[in-house]
């Protein structure tokens, strides 16, 4: 809960509201003024996220949870916004995965840490779900990102392409469902089988146009394959 009110808060600074960016930017950077006090000197925290960072920093003590992956977090938040704000192409599909590296994996790498999984392996499994979970999201949102002015389809790619490789990214990860322990197997079967299902939307939807979503006719489906 702690991991997730984080990344949730920060990514609200970064993507709600009519906010200019030079606002955003200045909430992301005391919100990691905030972290380094919560990591390095908890006893001066205070403000209107005292009580966020301070179970932040119960949770990094109590499970030794790396710091690295908060500071990406927020690094890739910054890079959202600029981004957006001067209507920034990624130049090409490893520019992208670049930024999933700081804006997904992280997220990934510390449930893996709280499961205590530390093996090379399944941390590459997990940056490859992660990774392709965002991919998916954002051929999902063309349609919203787009008049956004947020352009996360690579310059000279096709979407058929990206599409295939988020495919592949995600049946390369699936085996990490296997390694997790007890309810988070099944969570994670689950969230498999739906970004693979949204990906199959894709296919059939005009993603420029119309967002395609699950829906409970979607979800029988979803549960036999995550079973199987």
């Amino acid at each position: 809960m702690a991991i997730y009110n984080f990344a949730r808060t920060a990514d609200d600074f970064a993507d709600e509201g009519d906010a200019l960016a030079s606002m955003r930017l200045q909430q992301l950077h005391d919100f990691k003024q905030m972290l380094k006090i919560c990591l390095y000197e908890p006893q001066k925290l205070s403000g209107p996220h005292q009580i966020l960072f301070s179970d932040l920093s119960e949770a990094v003590l109590a499970f030794n949870l790396p710091t690295e992956p908060f500071f990406h977090l927020l690094d890739a938040f910054e890079q959202d916004v600029l981004y957006t704000e001067h209507a920034v192409r990624y130049e090409s599909q490893a520019a992208l995965l670049r930024y999933c590296s700081k804006s997904a994996n992280p997220i990934g790498r510390l449930l893996l840490h709280l499961y205590g999984i530390h093996e090379a392996d399944s941390i590459r499994r997990s940056d490859a779900i992660c990774t392709s979970l965002q991919l998916i999201n954002f051929w999902q949102d063309l349609s919203i990102d787009i008049p956004r002015h947020r352009f996360y389809l690579p310059t000279g790619s096709e979407l058929e392409e990206e599409l295939s490789f988020a495919h592949a990214l995600m049946i390369q990860g699936s085996p990490l469902c296997d390694r997790v322990p007890g309810r988070a197997a099944w969570e994670l079967k689950m969230v498999v089988q739906g970004g693979l299902k949204i990906l199959q939307k894709c296919r059939t939807v005009n993603t420029y146009l119309h967002r395609p979503k699950i829906g409970p006719m979607d979800f029988p489906s979803m549960l036999l394959r995550a079973l199987s």
